[in-house]
């Protein structure tokens, strides 16, 4: 099992940034692929940045070129730096880790087994 905790949302202006994190407990293991999603009300969940073992990384393209994705493996910490935002990003906002140790980089929900609880980020205009 694997415990992940998500923190560092809140409220920012139309512009601003934030940085999530995601600190994950239990039978963490580095070659996992782990991503991050949100949700807002009403829509489905959905994929926007995944990490892969050797940093590779994959982005949706409503947050490409203003979101990055990174982890510290020694720490057992995913981050999320989001950069211009904008409100069509409210949501909350979810880490999680695949199963496989064969990483599969990719950001369908149902690849990843385990989810954090959450960290609402509102973006007000």
């Amino acid at each position: 099992q694997v415990q992940l905790v998500e923190s560092g949302g809140g409220s920012v202006q139309s512009g601003g940034s934030l940085r999530l994190s995601c600190a994950a407990s239990g039978h963490t293991d580095s070659n996992r692929c782990m991503g991050w999603f949100r949700q807002a009300p009403g829509k489905e969940r959905q994929g926007i940045a995944s990490i892969g073992a050797d940093a590779r990384t994959t982005y949706s393209t409503s947050v490409k070129g203003r979101f990055t994705i990174s982890r510290d493996n020694i720490m057992n910490t995913l981050f999320l730096q989001m950069n211009s935002l904008t409100p069509e990003d409210t949501a909350m906002y979810y880490c999680a880790a695949q199963e496989r140790s064969d990483c599969l980089i990719g950001l369908a929900p149902y690849t990843y087994a385990y989810w954090g609880q959450g960290t609402q980020v509102t973006v007000s205009s």
